[in-house]
């Protein structure tokens, strides 16, 4: 027979997750949390209660097959419409194994990574608490993100994406905040991975403490529009052999100059080239994707 799980490993966790939000001010409103038919579903009440919000879930009835099956972090329209429907102060979806989060704000705003740590490094920074100043994104960080940390004295470093970098990277600099777009969030002094239900207590902190709404903590960040588009290639040849494709890559780059950003790169696992492109306006992203996935396509393109 199969050996019962230890709940002491719950609880003990549920704990250290109480205990990293100080007793004090209170939430009011109404809190709803999509729990992706994942791991958070059996443990979301217990942690997310005596905040003082009303807690409404949805998605929190696993049965092994119905994980992230259109609902949590991967399908953020069902919580943006629960938020919108219950007047509800905020909404916070989990993937799967909730080591991210995703937020969607009192007026319907979805907020990823990049805005958790515009909010969480202004926080820190004004108590004293953000090391060196700085905070520690990926290459697909965005822009906006960059110019409001850059607005408030503070200084991004990139990784290649993966929160395994940021890591790294938070270790090498001493740094204590980093993360990801895609809710990957590190909060160095509490834990050493991405933690969702963490990240969504972090949130919900500094809202009691500052007694702001999401949306005015966001104040100051700009969100550049931004696009990745994927490449099916014959071959990984590189990129700077290809005269056509460096030609692109640098008329690209010259005509976005400071208000912009492109990365090609290769995918790891796959036949593709993936091509990300962000600037002040969606139609400089449209332009210079296009131009740059006609410039791969027409030198390593695979046959469709």
């Amino acid at each position: 027979m199969a050996e019962e799980p230890d709940r002491s490993l719950a609880e003990n966790y549920i704990d250290f997750l109480r205990r990293s939000i100080p007793s004090g001010k209170k939430l009011s409103g109404k809190l709803v949390i999509d729990c992706a038919n994942g791991s958070a579903s059996r443990m979301v009440q217990e942690v997310f209660s005596g905040l003082g919000m009303e807690l409404i879930l949805l998605a929190g009835q696993p049965d092994g097959r119905n994980i992230n099956l259109d609902c949590g972090a991967l399908h953020m329209e069902n919580l943006q419409k629960a938020v919108l429907r219950e007047k509800a102060a905020l909404g916070v979806a989990f993937d799967g194994d909730a080591d991210r989060a995703l937020f969607v704000s009192g007026r319907g705003r979805i907020v990823d990574g990049d805005g958790v740590l515009h909010i969480a490094s202004r926080y820190m920074r004004q108590r004293g608490l953000l090391k060196g100043n700085t905070v520690v994104g990926t290459v697909m960080t965005n822009l906006g993100l960059e110019r409001a940390l850059e607005s408030e004295g503070l200084r991004l470093e990139r990784t290649p994406v993966g929160d395994k970098y940021v890591l790294e990277q938070m270790l090498r600099s001493g740094v204590n905040l980093g993360g990801e777009q895609s809710g990957h969030v590190i909060f160095s002094d509490l834990a050493t991975t991405g933690d969702g239900l963490l990240t969504a207590l972090q949130i919900l902190r500094i809202m009691a403490e500052t007694g702001q709404p999401l949306e005015e903590l966001l104040r100051g960040l700009s969100v550049f529009p931004q696009t990745l588009r994927n490449v099916r290639v014959r071959e990984k040849t590189p990129l700077e052999s290809m005269p056509q494709v460096m030609e692109q890559i640098r008329a690209s780059e010259k005509s976005l100059g400071n208000s912009g950003r492109l990365l090609v790169r290769y995918s790891g696992t796959e036949l593709l080239a993936r091509v990300m492109v962000e600037a002040e306006s969606a139609e400089q992203v449209d332009r210079h994707a296009s131009a740059l996935v006609r410039a791969i396509e027409q030198s390593i393109g695979a046959q469709r």
